[in-house]
């Protein structure tokens, strides 16, 4: 595993005192408040480092790209501290992300120290570090689920890809483990040439890895912030038609694979191609976040700018302001679940303001009737989390 550069001597920078009423653990009383308050927990996205292990074809991560002198990996203390402010700031889902997480040493105190407060942590990963010590000691520490990335249909494929050799082994391995630990899994498969022409037998090829769930990134060619995961290579340089039609085959593998973008979110996102009036906002930046190793508070990966640094972050920062101007999974499919919760406390507003009329016309929508379908339709898988 690779060493992590050392870090100046600095005071350690602090997040909420531990007995701060911020940090105390919700009640389901208080989730449902919290739903009428502001439309309910969000979640951040925490690149704990840039550094990574995997040579992919379509990504700025990638060994060959990112040379290991420029190789970041966030202070393990700042970072406990980082999870309380997120934490106190309405953060219950915790993503930990790279480059690759498992390169980091601190992944296990932050897995326990997220869940000390309630919060459910992910991790995404390539698999490639995964043996059954540290499957055990993932579990251990409180992993509620793993998304491993899968880029084709057939090992070879993958493996040459990744610049893995043998990984495929260890996902399957990975699935029997965390499954029978009640972890729940999934494949994450980014919508490169790799895979588009083969998408009718991904689902085979994913349940013979011990995979029952799929989420589908999008290609993305460029990024505003300081996250990597994006090529201006032939592999994700799709054309519009490419691209609508690996939508409409994304939509076909549902009942044959559980697909976690909902497919209210894949019809907004073939609207957005076809550069049409999009339904559903982002609420990035207002219940969705990106940390990166810097601790630099991004409202998400497109954004050029940061919201602000970690240590600043006190709400004020939040931003609401109707965005789509990208189409990244992580942060459009939630946007679409979220928006009958944040509907709800937007009527709740108004009728604390006395207009009745806008609460009624915040409720009864169309696209609230959507969003409740992809809650329901997702409602298994979140549960799991």
């Amino acid at each position: 595993m690779a060493r992590p550069l050392p870090v100046a001597a600095a005071p350690v920078r602090r997040g909420p005192a531990p007995d701060d009423p911020a940090l105390k653990k919700d009640t389901a009383l208080g989730l449902v408040a919290g739903v009428l308050r502001d439309g309910g927990p969000g979640f951040a996205q925490f690149a704990i480092t840039n550094a990574c292990n995997a040579n992919c074809g379509f990504c700025g991560f990638a060994v060959d790209a990112l040379p290991r002198d420029r190789h970041v990996y966030v202070d393990t203390a700042e970072a406990l501290a980082a999870i309380d402010i997120l934490y106190a700031q309405g953060v219950r889902y915790l993503v930990l992300v790279g480059g690759e997480p498992l390169m980091h040493r601190g992944l296990f105190d932050m897995l326990r120290h997220a869940r000390a407060r309630g919060m459910q942590s992910l991790i995404c990963s390539n698999a490639a570090l995964f043996t059954d010590a540290m499957l055990e000691q993932l579990i251990d520490a409180g992993l509620g689920s793993a998304i491993m990335s899968v880029d084709a249909v057939t090992p070879e494929v993958h493996e040459h890809n990744r610049r893995l050799p043998g990984v495929c082994d260890k996902i399957a391995r990975a699935n029997e483990v965390l499954r029978a630990a009640g972890v729940q899994t999934t494949a994450s498969v980014t919508l490169s040439r790799l895979v588009t022409a083969d998408l009718p037998r991904l689902p085979e090829f994913l349940a013979s890895l011990g995979f029952r769930s799929v989420t589908f990134s999008y290609p993305l060619r460029s990024l505003g912030s300081s996250y990597l995961s994006f090529s201006d290579g032939a592999l994700v340089d799709l054309t519009d038609d490419e691209l609508l039609a690996a939508f409409d085959q994304v939509n076909a593998l549902r009942g044959r694979i559980h697909v976690v973008n909902p497919r209210a979110s894949v019809e907004e996102m073939k609207r957005f191609v076809r550069k049409e009036p999009q339904r559903f906002e982002c609420y990035a930046g207002w219940k969705y976040y990106y940390l990166d190793w810097r601790l630099q508070l991004y409202r998400c990966h497109q954004w050029d700018t940061p919201m602000c640094s970690i240590w600043e972050f006190d709400g004020s920062q939040r931003v609401r302001d109707g965005c789509t101007r990208c189409m990244i999974d992580c942060y459009r499919d939630p946007s679409v679940m979220h928006h009958l919760g944040i509907s709800l406390s937007d009527a709740m507003g108004a009728l604390r303001r006395g207009r009745p009329l806008e609460a009624a016309g915040a409720l009864f929508t169309r696209d609230n009737a959507a969003s409740l379908g992809a809650i329901l339709g997702g409602l298994g898988w979140i549960r799991r989390l």
